[in-house]
């Protein structure tokens, strides 16, 4: 739901599964607070996800659902935020290919967040290459003021501010110049240690597993491996269940216990992991029983989507009316323009 007296943000993600952790610390945590400050648009952006499932459609529809859940299952209230199917609004496509036309190839090309996931492509078509020009587009498009981010996802910002000045320089002023917005932790690592906590790479904790997958991948995360034995002093640097506590951990003083015990030995991996389980699970109990009203719901579901989408659609239209204006190219159906040219023509 709009609230014209607030300012606006948009955000989102790819629906290309359920949503882990990662999501969670690097993003949803932030969203949560946001949304009572601020005007929120939450995007699914499916048509993103094409570049990575293009071969898959089936896969994107029934990941917009599953990310759909995760986001009431942690807390997002469609009554104070809309969420958005980007597919839905053909304005986020038709803007996209406008600032594509003033949009410099080698800006696309020095991305650095591009480059790292062409890395991981079979073969990069053509719509996967230009993501960034369309995400420019979608945080445009509602014009938001900031844009909660990850931290490799702040060159797409810097990129949204050039272009937005750009516009508004060439054509004039429609565009805020929107500010990014990193969250409490930018990035977790995945449970094998790996910088990134990945879906591809199969080395995630969900929103949506249940107590005893949480305990069976607690278990066997990397801790300290020059430590042999239980009552041998222990290292925190690059130890990933210390990560972890320190990420979800909510009494500080317990934590700063934790670590001198293990560091002095006193302390032994699997006690750690077990507490690690433990606190894990507590968190993420209130969201397995969200989840579990929601599923039994669907109707509640659907009306999230499809009400945040409706109102985001007035709004897309509404700034693609602006910027046809302010671009001059309306008004074709104008007498007085077509009997202009004639007479030039003359």
């Amino acid at each position: 739901m709009s609230n014209k007296n607030k300012e606006k943000i948009l955000t989102g993600m790819r629906p290309t599964g359920k949503l882990h952790l990662g999501h969670y610390v690097g993003a949803l945590e932030n969203w949560l607070k946001l949304q009572d400050q601020y005007d929120c648009n939450f995007l699914i952006a499916d048509y993103q996800a094409f570049g990575d499932y293009a071969d898959n459609i089936s896969k994107i529809r029934d990941s917009v659902i599953e990310v759909t859940l995760d986001w009431l299952s942690v807390g997002l209230n469609p009554e104070k935020s809309s969420f958005v199917i980007q597919s839905y609004i053909p304005e986020h496509a038709e803007l996209s290919m406008l600032l594509s036309m003033i949009t410099p190839l080698g800006m696309i090309n020095r991305n650095p967040t591009l480059k790292a996931e062409m890395l991981s492509q079979k073969e990069v078509s053509l719509g996967f290459f230009n993501y960034p020009a369309s995400q420019v587009a979608d945080i445009l498009l509602p014009k938001a003021n900031l844009v909660p981010v990850g931290d490799d996802q702040l060159p797409h910002v810097e990129l949204t501010r050039e272009i937005a000045r750009k516009f508004n320089n060439m054509y004039g002023k429609v565009f805020p110049i929107p500010k990014a917005l990193v969250g409490r932790i930018p990035r977790l690592v995945g449970v094998d240690g790996k910088a990134k906590m990945s879906k591809s790479l199969g080395n995630c904790i969900y929103l949506s597993d249940s107590e005893d997958q949480v305990k069976i991948k607690v278990k066997k995360m990397y801790t300290d491996p020059t430590r042999i034995h239980a009552d041998d002093p222990g290292h925190l640097e690059g130890n990933v269940v210390f990560m972890y506590l320190e990420a979800f951990t909510s009494d500080l003083n317990e934590l700063k216990d934790l670590k001198e015990k293990y560091k002095k030995g006193q302390i032994s991996d699997s006690v750690v992991k077990d507490i690690l389980s433990k606190q894990l699970n507590n968190f993420l109990d209130p969201i397995r029983e969200r989840r579990s009203y929601f599923t039994s719901h669907p109707n509640t579901v659907r009306e999230a989507l499809i009400s945040g989408t409706n109102s985001a659609r007035v709004e897309a239209n509404q700034t693609m009316s602006e910027v046809k204006e302010t671009m001059k190219i309306t008004k074709y159906e104008d007498i007085s323009q077509i009997t202009r040219v004639i007479k030039d023509e003359k």
